[in-house]
């Protein structure tokens, strides 16, 4: 995980918005100016605490929120997409049925947050599990790009409340009245990437879907803020097209950045909750310009927990530790200290070889001592999408490894490893890329295992992941092909049987 240093941004912006909104209200005892705050978190994935205690939480951002709620009551809570997956709690059963995502929906409930965006990784779920969370949510939604694929056509993302249908709008408007009366009204604008393709959600364009619903909100509002699950480059596009926003709360980087676009700035925080920015406006209502200061703050161990929410979060970890504990004994356990920062990310290991890839498909090696000369893992296994760093417990591994699985060991002639190594080569930055040990290629491409190259007709014994074999990932990589000779799968009970306790078995193995 990368450290974290507390760093504050006392960063101001003025603003002018053209045009009077008939929205803005001035009483005769009033000042004329309005301050309201945003508490901004995205790509939140845990509702706990993380590496025991020293970042994160819930809890912790709800007490923050909840503090400067307390001074100032016009305060808002705002997520930046991706936070229904991945996530090691939504991949556990309860009830016969993985979770997916419900614990987050009933912690944000507990929180009382105002408003979301989709994340790419919100639409993990399926339209059936997607459509519950939609239900159970009590706070908006907004994607101006997104719309849900039905039999009947394409319309909005709904959800269905004792109240009635709820959409998922193309944007927001919020209306803020201070002690003395004033009155103004902000709107906000959200998009989503379009990387994760499903059959039942449609992607428009994200620069013109943008400038549509920033017309249609700046119609009812004073001025246009953005509420974006997209990659900076593309918020920053955002920013040239549409220069009258003051501010774009960005997702989808995990790591903090304040950026300045033209006169707009580009707000992300940690993942994970590790950091929040607190945005305060300050808007004046007769010359219509606008302020906007910006402060990173560290969510650690020195930050509160707000108690209501607390209950709601230490149930669903009660239901996690008690799942993890008919695995290992202790899921909080410290197996291994790394210095070096693990690249959990789903960029890296759809794309690269990571030193996190060497460290399991190592460990795959080891679960059959000297029996296999190489290993391979599709990127896509793993699901943490995040960085490590420092103590890594026995939960991280779970968390890794969100859906398990066992380690075969596999007999397979070298033409047909080749070509399977080619292909995850090809598919490259999607989740059938390959982690691999013991393989690289020269410099004429040709695939080598421990320096020498690898022979069509010679029959090779490797570790492979089970889902591998299922021919999902890599279509004809199938147990029953031609050139595949053995298959060994582990009993229970045996090394490999599942990868994770074999990746804590293998850590433990080398810690120093």
């Amino acid at each position: 995980m990368k450290r974290i240093v507390l760093s504050f941004f006392a960063l101001s912006l003025l603003a002018a918005c053209s045009g009077t909104s008939p929205t803005t209200q001035i009483s005769a005892k009033s000042d004329g100016i309005v301050t309201f705050k945003i508490v901004q978190i995205n790509d939140v994935y845990e509702i706990d605490p993380l590496k025991d205690g020293e970042y994160g939480g819930m809890a912790r951002v709800a007490h923050i929120r909840d503090s400067i709620k307390k001074e100032n009551p016009n305060t808002f809570l705002m997520l930046a997409g991706d936070f229904l997956n991945p996530s090691l709690l939504s991949t556990i059963k309860l009830d016969g049925e993985r979770i997916q995502g419900k614990q987050m929906v009933e912690v944000m409930n507990a929180m009382d947050f105002d408003l979301v965006t989709f994340g790419n990784h919100e639409f993990d779920l399926s339209e059936k599990h997607l459509q519950e969370r939609l239900n159970e949510s009590n706070f908006e939604w907004t994607s101006a790009n997104t719309r849900h694929v039905t039999k009947d056509g394409t319309d909005f993302f709904y959800s269905h409340r004792p109240s009635g249908k709820v959409a998922v709008t193309d944007y927001s408007v919020f209306e803020v009245k201070d002690a003395d009366g004033d009155k103004i009204k902000f709107g906000v604008v959200g998009v989503t990437l379009g990387s994760n393709p499903k059959d039942y959600v449609h992607y428009g364009d994200i620069y013109k879907e943008m400038e549509r619903a920033y017309k249609l909100a700046g119609k009812e509002s004073d001025f246009v803020i953005g509420l974006t699950h997209v990659a900076l480059d593309a918020d920053q596009e955002i920013a040239r097209r549409l220069p009258g926003l003051s501010l774009i709360m960005g997702g989808h980087e995990h790591n903090n950045m304040y950026v300045k676009e033209g006169s707009t700035m580009i707000a992300k925080a940690d993942a994970n909750a590790k950091t929040l920015f607190v945005h305060t406006f300050t808007y004046n209502t007769r010359n219509k310009d606008l302020h906007l200061d910006s402060q990173l703050m560290e969510v650690n161990r020195k930050i509160a927990s707000s108690p209501e929410v607390e209950v709601v979060v230490d149930k669903w970890m009660k239901v996690l530790n008690d799942n993890l504990s008919e695995i290992v004994s202790n899921p909080e356990e410290i197996i291994f200290t790394t210095k070096e920062v693990w690249d959990g990310t789903d960029d890296g290991n759809r794309g690269k070889q990571t030193n996190l890839g060497e460290i399991i498909t190592n460990a795959m090696i080891n679960v059959y001592k000297g029996e296999t000369n190489a290993a391979i893992l599709n990127g896509g296994g793993i699901r943490i999408d995040d960085d490590l760093e420092g103590n890594i417990s026995s939960k991280d591994i779970f968390r890794i490894l969100l859906f398990g699985g066992q380690v075969y060991k596999v007999d397979l002639k070298g033409k047909l490893l080749s070509e399977v190594l080619d292909y995850g080569r090809e598919k490259r930055g999607t989740g059938a890329y390959l982690q691999r040990n013991n393989l690289s290629q020269n410099p004429e491409g040709k695939w080598m295992m421990g320096g020498k190259e690898i022979a069509g007709d010679q029959v090779y014994t490797i570790a492979i992941n089970d889902f591998l074999l299922l021919g999902l990932d890599i279509p004809f990589l199938t147990a029953d092909h031609k050139d595949v000779i053995k298959v060994h799968k582990p009993k229970e009970g045996e090394p490999g049987y599942d990868i994770r306790t074999a990746v804590i078995d293998y850590l433990k193995s080398i810690r120093r």
